[in-house]
């Protein structure tokens, strides 16, 4: 009940260290609030034949299931809805009433357990699912994002932008309560939803920011059009990508575009983060000409487990598997080990980061999401699973392709047919069709053993139009237009 501390250990303790005190915080956790005051939880533990004291450490989670997307049809059941005369005659609501009056002890609950902001998963694979927040889990948010600035080595008296939509959404709102928890100017432009790339372009140019917080498709088109009319954003000095994976492809092509417009030098960074985990973390800011040392997380707001996604047992540190959260310090609703169906190539380390020395748990190496692993029938190679996400990476790699988009139809729009690949294309500095074309089809057939069916290319103004800058949410980078694209 006390205002949320801002915990200095989370990036310098011992791992021991670190694992004692998060075992303290889960067994409150689940013994004061998830437990006696979660639909969900309640009757799990029920069901289970066992009291929340029976989980004494993060290592005893193992005992419990997962929670999926699935299970989170009844959002209600997560949220965190205290029973008044139970949660009057807990020891902590005694002791807290005894120190500091009744008046008080109640403002302090409402304050910690009353929710007072939605936001939603963004819906893409399944209806959007609402996350409650209290004002407790808004001070972790502010802490959170604060420790991002520190991390992407921000200054208070910097101008910042905050280029995601306007929406219900945790990138949206992390970046705004990171504003506020380094106490720096933040100007929120919306998105290109709001004001378009146009209306972007003219702002930006008028606030002429040191950073800039954005979706990597979004800002790179942002770029583009600004080297195009040939502004200048000299004072620009940090970027931080959020909302999309962000390959090292799209960090070069984006470093060029900012070296076109006069910012030098600037440093490019990735956020991850779910709204499952009300939470987002970055990679701290590496020596220039560095490689990056991977998504720096926060021990005193959750515990991350990485699985074999096939037996849902841990895997050693270090090794690649599927991200499971559980918070630690969350009100509002809260989901106990969320398997987020992302998985690590680098898994997890205790490690002082080589860069920072911050001993926090870091994710390393590229995240991506099972779903991006899709079956297809393609011509003789029936049934075969497509990495998506190594398609990704490999077309943001490719010199000479600016923007893009991969497109899946049927042959002939048969349900029954054959899967075909088409790639949709923006060439950039000049380069030649023809080789872009036998470039790209090479490198489709080195990477997934069969080429597209066709190359077709845009301009970047039809490319801003069927990606959906400024309309959609998330730019649509790969579209599915199979009759039943369920067969997916």
């Amino acid at each position: 009940m006390k205002p949320h501390p801002f915990n200095p250990w989370w990036a310098t303790t011992s791992r021991d260290e670190l694992h004692h005190r998060q075992d303290a915080l889960l067994q409150r956790l689940l013994k004061d609030r998830v437990v006696p005051f979660t639909a969900h939880y309640g009757k799990l533990f029920k069901d289970l034949d066992i009291e929340a004291g029976d989980i004494r450490s993060t290592d005893d989670l193992q005992s419990l299931p997962f929670t999926s997307k699935a299970d989170l049809s009844t959002p209600r059941d997560f949220v965190i809805i205290p029973d008044e005369k139970a949660l009057r005659h807990q020891w902590s609501t005694l002791r807290y009433a005894l120190t500091h009056g009744p008046a008080a002890t109640k403002q302090a609950l409402e304050e910690e357990l009353r929710p007072i902001l939605l936001t939603s998963t963004t819906g893409r694979s399944a209806a959007p699912v609402p996350f409650l927040y209290t004002k407790h889990d808004l001070a972790n948010l502010e802490e959170g994002g604060r420790r991002m600035m520190e991390l992407c080595k921000s200054d208070p008296s910097w101008r910042h932008i905050n280029a995601f939509p306007f929406a219900p959404h945790l990138a949206f709102w992390l970046a705004h309560y990171a504003g506020i928890g380094f106490n720096t100017f933040m100007m929120s432009t919306g998105g290109g939803k709001t004001l378009g790339t146009d209306g972007n372009l003219r702002l930006v140019t008028k606030i002429d920011p040191d950073a800039i917080i954005a979706m990597p498709t979004f800002l790179y088109h942002l770029l583009q059009q600004a080297a195009h009319e040939k502004e200048r954003w000299t004072k620009l000095k940090r970027i931080v990508l959020g909302g999309e994976k962000v390959p090292l492809g799209m960090r070069r092509k984006l470093r060029a575009l900012c070296e076109e417009i006069g910012a030098e030098h600037v440093a490019i960074m990735s956020t991850y983060g779910f709204t499952e985990a009300k939470l987002a973390w970055t990679e701290c800011m590496p020596p220039e000409g560095e490689e990056t040392t991977g998504f720096h997380t926060y021990p005193d707001m959750v515990f991350l487990e990485v699985i074999d996604p096939k037996t849902g047992q841990r895997v050693p540190d270090g090794q690649p598997g599927e991200i499971v959260c559980t918070p630690l310090d969350a009100r509002g609703t809260v989901v106990i080990r969320y398997r987020t169906g992302d998985l690590v190539e680098g898994g997890i380390t205790y490690e002082p980061c080589p860069h920072c020395g911050r001993t926090c748990p870091r994710l390393l190496g590229k995240i991506s999401r099972v779903s991006d692993i899709r079956e297809l029938n393609v011509g003789k190679l029936k049934g075969t699973l497509v990495d998506f996400n190594a398609l990704e990476n490999l077309l943001d790699d490719t010199d000479g392709l600016g923007a893009w988009q991969i497109e899946l139809r049927k042959r002939h729009d048969d349900p029954l047919e054959t899967d075909q690949v088409f790639v949709h294309a923006v060439p950039i500095n000049g380069c030649d069709r023809d080789a872009l074309r036998h470039h790209i089809s090479h490198r489709f057939g080195q990477a997934v053993e069969f080429a597209p069916n066709d190359i077709v290319f845009h301009t970047w103004d039809d490319m801003r139009r069927m990606q959906g800058v400024g309309k959609e949410l998330k730019e649509q980078k790969v579209v599915d237009h199979r009759p039943n694209p369920e067969v997916s």
